[in-house]
């Protein structure tokens, strides 16, 4: 069965590769991001393999279905970018990958909070230019501090183990808590107390139509002058604009991104050569209390693996017949 993977990068084209061996499956890799332009590309094929900035709305679901493409496999556990309505119309199949390691987007988690607090990332700079000045490093001791997360899924309880195991007072938010965070002490709070409480705010929680800009102005006045925000989940999680007047008014006192609202045109691509395209991604990069990655949480050998096993075992398991281990059949 050929199986077409669009926004292939040198590492999807490794694990991916060596996870299919054996499973009667052709891939043909696209660097291309699936679009309206570039679904053409997926001619001949009976699946495609889709990340997280590609276009899954009812136009290219159409088109894909007219080309013959029955299955598509999301190699990614958030699936708010494919329009289910429409895959149902066409009779899409869509699956996806449900957990791999929430230890590396919790680690990352953690890395970004660790960073902004005593500014490894500034003092990094200043040490190679041999400025050894600590003016503005200054920090605070995670033990004792208040640490709210929001959404305590797979990822959000092993950052709940983390936290607490670093003297946090741990307080979340989730529609159906944890037993495991319950026992590790997290305080289960409505989401007003969280943001009052929190010295540090992180969302772990999936995008839909209820958190699409759960953190915005009211959300932000809401919270402890000063409070960190860090955004591992979802861009749209957060109103961008918001949050540059969050930092403007010191309300924010450091943001930590791994994800982006608008993020489909700028990661996962070499813009060194070039410029920024969007300005008001552009404005927050001026803003020496925030931190960004490119969307790397999942980047880990562990993770890689993971993603592609199921990936994998999802196509395998259609091609031979049967539905795919892991269907998406509803909104989250």
């Amino acid at each position: 069965m050929r199986v077409d993977v669009f926004s292939a990068k040198p590492h999807d084209r490794a694990f991916l590769g060596r996870a299919a061996e054996g499973q009667g499956l052709i891939l043909h890799f696209h660097e291309a991001r699936l679009n309206k332009g570039t679904a053409r590309l997926a001619e001949g094929a009976k699946a495609v393999c889709a990340f997280v900035n590609d276009d899954l709305g009812a136009e290219v679901l159409a088109d894909l279905s007219a080309l013959g493409v029955q299955m598509i496999a999301l190699r990614s556990a958030g699936f708010n970018h494919v329009d289910l309505a429409a895959a149902r119309t066409a009779g899409i199949v869509v699956a996806r990958v449900p957990a791999y390691s929430p230890h590396a987007v919790a680690e990352h988690t953690l890395a970004l909070i660790l960073a902004l607090n005593r500014k490894t990332h500034r003092a990094f700079n200043r040490v190679r230019e041999g400025n050894f000045a600590l003016d503005g490093l200054m920090g605070f001791d995670m033990h004792g501090k208040v640490a709210g997360i929001v959404g305590t899924g797979l990822i959000g309880t092993v950052l709940a183990r983390i936290l607490r195991g670093f003297g946090c007072t741990v307080l979340a938010v989730d529609p159906q808590p944890s037993a495991e965070c319950t026992a590790l002490g997290v305080d289960y709070v409505q989401m007003g107390q969280l943001l009052q409480r929190s010295d540090i705010v992180t969302l772990q929680c999936p995008l839909n139509p209820a958190t699409r800009h759960l953190i915005n102005d009211a959300a932000i006045a809401a919270m402890k002058p000063g409070v960190m925000l860090i955004n591992t989940s979802r861009g749209a999680v957060i109103d961008t604009r918001a949050v540059i007047r969050g930092l403007k008014s010191g309300r924010i006192g450091a943001l930590g991104l791994d994800v982006y609202e608008e993020e489909g045109d700028l990661f996962f691509e070499d813009l060194s050569d070039s410029y920024i395209p969007d300005d008001v991604f552009a404005r927050l990069l001026t803003f020496p209390n925030v931190l960004i990655t490119g969307h790397q949480g999942f980047f880990t050998k562990e993770a890689l693996a993971a993603i592609a096993t199921t990936t994998i075992a999802n196509l395998a398991a259609f091609r031979q017949g049967g539905a795919p281990l892991h269907p998406v059949t509803r909104p989250d």
